[in-house]
Parts: C-alpha cells; sequence; structure tokens
C-alpha cells in the first residue's frame, strides 16, 4: 500500500501516513468504526498494554485536560507519552513524550515497523482482513487516524514509556484509541460536534462518549446538563465504575486573573484527595483553564495516588499548550485560541474582553458544519472590527456563508462593529494584524486550531519579536 521507501525522517513516516484517508480533510471513509484499529493493535503485537493509560474524551477542553495530566506525570518522574490531535504547527505535537517530541529513531522505527504490518494486509487473507480489501463492501485501506493512533502506541512502546495520556479523536466509543484499558476514564464538557457521526443531539453525543467507561475503572467527569449527567452514571453504574463528578470532588475558590496568568484554590471534599486543599497558578488566563487543571488533578490523583502536592502545583505553574488563548505578541496584544464550539468560543470572548476590553479586533473562520450562527451572536457585540477568513485550507470551509452569517445579524441587530470580509487567509491575517498595529489595538483570531496556526506563523514570520510559549515542543529527546 502506498509507496515503499525508507523513512529517513519523522516527516517522511507523516508524509506517508497522510497519503491514507483523513476525515479531519473532509474525506469520507464507508464506516466509523473500531474493529478495524483491533485488528492493526493485534497484528502490531498489542502495544496499546505496553504502559498503563489515562483516556479522555470530551467535546471541548480534552486537549489542555490531556496536556495537564501528562505534564503532572512527568513532574512525578515519569516518562509520560501523550497523544493529542490536532496539533497547531506540525504533526509531531500529537505524538510527544511530556512536552517534548520523541527522538527521531523512535518515530522512523515506529514507522517502518507500522508499514510492514500495512503492506501484509491485502495478502493476509483471513476473514478480518475484509476490514482492510477495497472490493469488499466496507473494506477500504487504513485511515489516517486508525494508523496514527498505532503509531503513537509503537512509539510508546519502542521508547519504553511508563504512562501514556490519550486523547480521543472523534466521539469514544468507535474512537481509534477505545482500544486501551485505561487506569481511569475522563470525560469533559459535551456539545454538538461532528454531529454526521455522533449523532444530532448532545444525549446522542453523550452516549459516543460514554463509550470509553471501563469495567471497574473510575470515570472522572466534568459537570454536566442534567440529560448528559443521567447518561453518564446510567453508564458507570453498568460497568461498576465508580464515578468521581466534579461538583461533588472539588471546588474551585479565589479564582483570579490578569493579562497574564491565573491563580486559584481548591477545595476537595473528599479526603482521598488534597484535604488540605491546593494553590495553584497556571500562565493561562481563564476560569476555563482553572476547571480543566481541577479535573486533571482528580484523574492523576485518582490513577496514581502517591502524586504530591509539589508536583501538582510546579508543573502546572510552568504548563502551556500552543492556541490555548495564547499571546504571542505583547504590544499591541495578540491573541490566538482554537475555539471552534459556541461554548468554547464564549469562554474564550470572555476572558478576552475582561482583560482587554471589547474595542479589540477579531480575525474568526469556520470549518464547514461548526454552529457559525451561535458563535456570530456571541462575537458581535464584544469587537470593533471582525474579518472574516478562510480558517487555512487544511479542512473544508464555506466563509462567503459565514460572512453572510455575521453581516445579516449585525444589520438584524444593529451592532456596532465593522464587517471585512477577506477570502485569502494571509491576506486576512496580515490585515488584522496590521490594524492592531496602527490602531493599538488586541487582536483575537479565533474560530478554528488551524486558523490559529495560520496567525502564529506569520506572526512569527513577519512581525519579529513575539511572546512564544515554551511548551512548543524546544527541544527532542
Amino acid at each position: 500500500m502506498k509507496n515503499n521507501a525508507s523513512f529517513s525522517t519523522s516527516g517522511d513516516v507523516f508524509d506517508w501516513l497522510s497519503l491514507f484517508i483523513n476525515i479531519e480533510r473532509g474525506q469520507s471513509t464507508k464506516s466509523f468504526r473500531l474493529d478495524r484499529t483491533e485488528l492493526l493493535v493485534e497484528l502490531s503485537g498489542h502495544p496499546e498494554r505496553s504502559a498503563p493509560s489515562i483516556h479522555i474524551a470530551g467535546s471541548k477542553g480534552k486537549g489542555s485536560v490531556t496536556g495537564m495530566i501528562t505534564a503532572m506525570l512527568a513532574g512525578m518522574g515519569l516518562k509520560a507519552a501523550r497523544y493529542t490531535s490536532p496539533h497547531v504547527t506540525e504533526y509531531r505535537e500529537r505524538i510527544t513524550v511530556g512536552s517534548e517530541f520523541f527522538g527521531e529513531e523512535v518515530y522512523i522505527a515506529a514507522g517502518e515497523e507500522l508499514r510492514k504490518i500495512v503492506e501484509t494486509l491485502p495478502e493476509s487473507g483471513g476473514p478480518g482482513y475484509a476490514l482492510f480489501n477495497p472490493e469488499s463492501p466496507e473494506g477500504e485501506e487504513p485511515t489516517f487516524f486508525e494508523l496514527l493512533t498505532v503509531f503513537f502506541f509503537l512509539c510508546v512502546r519502542i521508547a519504553k514509556c511508563d504512562v501514556m495520556v490519550v486523547e480521543t479523536g472523534i466521539g469514544g466509543r468507535l474512537d481509534s484509541t477505545n482500544v486501551v484499558d485505561p487506569l481511569v476514564s475522563v470525560i469533559t464538557s459535551i456539545e454538538l460536534e461532528h454531529t454526521e457521526f455522533l449523532g444530532e443531539t448532545v444525549t446522542a453525543i453523550a452516549r459516543e462518549k460514554a463509550g470509553i467507561i471501563k469495567r471497574e475503572r473510575p470515570l472522572i467527569l466534568l459537570e454536566q446538563e442534567d440529560e448528559t449527567l443521567e447518561i453518564f452514571r446510567k453508564a458507570a453504574a453498568v460497568k461498576n465504575a465508580p464515578l468521581v463528578y466534579f461538583p461533588e470532588a472539588v471546588q474551585i475558590e479565589n479564582f483570579s486573573n490578569d493579562r497574564r496568568h491565573s491563580s486559584f484554590s481548591l477545595a476537595f471534599k473528599k479526603a482521598a484527595f488534597f484535604p488540605e486543599g491546593l494553590k495553584l497558578s497556571l500562565p493561562t488566563p481563564g476560569e476555563i483553564q482553572a476547571k480543566n487543571a481541577a479535573l486533571a488533578i482528580l484523574a492523576v490523583k485518582t490513577a496514581f495516588p502517591e502524586i504530591g502536592p509539589e508536583a501538582v502545583t510546579s508543573a502546572l505553574r510552568d504548563f502551556r499548550l500552543p492556541a490555548r488563548f495564547e499571546r504571542i505578541r505583547e504590544e499591541p496584544p495578540v491573541i490566538i485560541d482554537g475555539a471552534h464550539t459556541p461554548r468554547s468560543t464564549g469562554f474564550c470572548t470572555e476572558t478576552f474582553t475582561s482583560l482587554y476590553g471589547k474595542n479589540g479586533i477579531l480575525i474568526f473562520g469556520c470549518a464547514a458544519r461548526k454552529d457559525a450562527v451561535t458563535m456570530a451572536k456571541t462575537l458581535i457585540p464584544n469587537f470593533s472590527r471582525i474579518i472574516i477568513t478562510t480558517p487555512g485550507a487544511f479542512k473544508a470551509s464555506n466563509p462567503e456563508q459565514v460572512r453572510n452569517i455575521f453581516s445579516d445579524l449585525i444589520k438584524e441587530r444593529r451592532e456596532k462593529p465593522e464587517l471585512i470580509f477577506i477570502k485569502d487567509t494571509g491576506e486576512a491575517i496580515e490585515k488584522a494584524l496590521s490594524l492592531g498595529e496602527t490602531m493599538g489595538l488586541p487582536v483575537l483570531g479565533i474560530g478554528s486550531f488551524y486558523l490559529a496556526a495560520e496567525i502564529r506563523a506569520l506572526a512569527i514570520k513577519n512581525l519579529g519579536p513575539v511572546t512564544l510559549i515554551k511548551s512548543v515542543y524546544p527541544s527532542s529527546r
């Protein structure tokens, strides 16, 4: 399957993986299923069992929670592998050890091992292999995400990691990552997302997310609406999985933030956690990140009760992720965030306006099938100028439709912002940054991780000194 030249770099491996069907790019697959990944890990000698795992699902926040858990485990002295998506700058960001890349030799060895397995699929025979035979009714070559997931497990085994922290891609029940048997499962907030795969209601989506709950393995659950909470409680009961529910386990107190960080205290309601509580600081503003941190602490303390308060506080004090309310320039401030759902957009806008006011410049672009109407209603009253553009070329989008949504709402509500439409992503970013510079106004870029990545890359290239987060994987191991 595909080319058979040897890999010389990790880039070669990711180029090869990118030749396969990629749902993230809008490419279609015959079926969304788990048994294909189950067969791939079986053929690989079950690398997903090479280290204990923590498994995270949810509509928003799961990337931050995954990163925070990994940081705390690394703070304990463990070699903690992290699997997350999407990336902001390059594919290696999805598969790391701690906050650093694996060594090139690990990526290359895992890629060679995986390709040998893939090359045997058409000729191996047996009923299971029909899953990968394009001539069978539901058969096709393995998808990008199926292969990437197995590739991660192979990296973990080759590097002899102590633990892995695994974020789902889409949903949970049928997601390729759901071949793990984790120490704990973690579920963040639930919103409408990927409805073509997961269902048209939040309850249907919650049922898919609940599919990561494993028998007699604890579930760490962020606060939920009543209808989704009931689904998770029932699913946990069926699996005899102890439930640690956020509002019943921890309370955030004394929260405050400024443009550079947030600080807060956590009071734990169960002695098994930290009976004296914790005082924490994060280098990212926003109360939603305080919730993410508290959820991550509940997960790590449940899976690794021996973790002490210093490992928690120091890991979170230094924790950063790209495109999570990331300030990439000081004056005028330029903030990028991967918010792309109504709830996350609301949280991000609330944090931005509380710190920078309501006169800033917004650059916005979202992928197709996103709820642009609800996001527009949140965004329009909070900016003086709004630039609508294409969120990069990675995903399918309809920027003209998004422009019309914003335009109609502005006219209907007689709102104040000036609306600017620039379809070309690069030109739109340059316009936003130029306006911010000449007018001395803060800039916020949201709507897509891919738009955030484009803004980040252009700012680094053209705007001189920038304030970059050090966890953009500064070195390899």
